[in-house]
């Protein structure tokens, strides 16, 4: 990742995007938790989590070899993680097993070597907690903010890699760009009810 150039603002709060900006691991786990809560809250659950674990970074060895009962407790501590933190904390230590068990603890390691954006979004797909949406959201957040960009990256990220946009996590980068993803967010949300309706 090229965080020189782009520091996160997904968190909005300074210690938080710090580490989203320096820890792939974070940045991942930050994109995993961001579901059914607000994104800010999602975004700052790394820092959170690395904070109780005494540590001033995550670590997916660490993370997956942690007692499950303790961990979850961890997470659902006051403020908790999620809004569902016992879920949530069972997700993120299978999210740390997996990139244990194949990229060897590595975040990076999921786009080193992908020729193509194709090819790195089946990767992100087959992340436990990524489905299609969220694997396409993250595929532009490397893209348009992290200098990941394998050959393709736009095309295969849909309408999240189309440049400009102002719909998902990928396109904010401080309050302003926020506030029009949260509208965009909310007219969509309008639409669907109508045609429901």
């Amino acid at each position: 990742m090229d965080v020189t150039a782009h520091p996160l603002r997904l968190a909005q709060q300074p210690e938080a995007d710090a580490l989203l900006s320096r820890s792939p691991l974070a940045a991942l786990t930050g994109m995993l938790l961001d579901q059914q809560i607000p994104m800010e809250w999602a975004f700052t659950g790394p820092y959170t989590i690395a904070r109780r674990l005494g540590r001033d970074d995550l670590d997916a060895h660490e993370i997956a070899a942690h007692d499950p009962e303790a961990f979850e407790e961890l997470c659902a501590r006051k403020p908790a993680v999620h809004r569902y933190p016992a879920a949530m904390a069972k997700r993120v230590q299978l999210l740390c097993r997996y990139l244990v068990e194949h990229y060897d603890g590595d975040v990076t390691a999921l786009w080193q070597d992908a020729g193509t954006g194709r090819e790195l979004l089946a990767r992100l797909e087959d992340l436990p907690g990524f489905g299609k949406q969220k694997a396409r959201i993250f595929l532009a957040l490397l893209g348009k903010q992290l200098g990941v960009r394998p050959e393709g990256w736009r095309a295969a990220a849909g309408p999240y890699g189309e440049e400009g946009s102002r719909r998902s996590v990928a396109d904010i980068t401080g309050p302003d760009s926020l506030a029009e993803v949260r509208a965009y967010k909310q007219e969509a949300k309008r639409a669907a009810k109508a045609k429901k309706g």
